[in-house]
């Protein structure tokens, strides 16, 4: 399979399981409505595993453009494969997106609550504070890239020699459990202020679809918000990279 292809089906997958839980529990009338937050987390921890599983023999399992930037930064991805693998991954979300909606079609419609509807899609913060929800974006990521590179094996992270046609570079070394649990402990210990994206192709691209499909009772789309969760991990992970970079000397 071709990486490009992986990083799309991977993170698809991610939001078809990630988006779909909450929509299982916010939504009217579904088995799981009210099902509380232990439970998003814990989806959102499965969904990371299933992703990065189907895709870390293809690509690496990045299914995250905060992680390809820290591998391109760290000179493990050449130019070139991570905008494609930055692309296929806002592309898988989006189409993970609309299947959510797909699958949860008539809970959407009896469902009143129009934040609760875009809550299905993206992130909001608990408390408005855009500069507050943008350092808790970017330590979320911070706590998710640097354990990435320090649970990875050594050769890969220090030794490894990018190139553009052999790009499968990122969690293929690591098992992907890990990271899932990490996901599932990020959302459990930092989630709760801004819904922890740490991953704008999980907010940006389910975003548009909030906006582009034909949702009753929908609300906006809050663009207003919508720079703080693909900036913020950006962030994050680029001083991920410093902080490892800095432990390595």
């Amino acid at each position: 399979m071709h990486p490009f292809v992986a990083e799309f089906i991977g993170t698809l997958l991610l939001i078809l399981f990630g988006n779909g839980v909450v929509a299982n529990v916010v939504l009217a009338k579904t088995n799981g409505q009210n099902a509380g937050w232990i439970v998003i987390t814990a989806g959102w921890g499965v969904a990371v595993f299933i992703g990065a599983f189907c895709s870390q023999e293809f690509s690496g399992a990045h299914i995250n453009p905060a992680v390809t930037l820290a591998m391109w930064l760290a000179g493990e991805l050449g130019s070139a494969s991570a905008a494609g693998y930055v692309a296929a991954q806002f592309a898988g979300a989006m189409v993970g997106a609309a299947l959510v909606y797909l699958f949860y079609r008539e809970h959407f419609r009896v469902t009143d609550d129009a934040d609760a509807k875009l809550g299905c899609f993206s992130t909001a913060p608990a408390i408005p504070n855009p500069w507050q929800a943008f350092f808790c974006e970017a330590l979320g990521t911070f706590a998710l890239i640097l354990p990435i590179f320090l649970m990875t094996a050594p050769s890969l992270v220090a030794n490894g020699q990018p190139s553009e046609s052999d790009p499968v570079l990122g969690l293929g070394a690591l098992g992907v459990l890990p990271v899932g649990l990490l996901v599932f402990g990020i959302g459990l210990s930092l989630g709760g202020t801004t819904g922890y994206a740490i991953n704008p192709a999980r907010d940006l691209g389910p975003r548009l679809m909030h906006a582009l499909l034909p949702i009753p009772g929908k609300r906006d789309s809050n663009w207003a918000y919508a720079w703080v969760p693909v900036l913020g991990p950006f962030a994050g992970a680029a001083l991920a990279v410093l902080a490892h970079q800095f432990m390595a000397i």
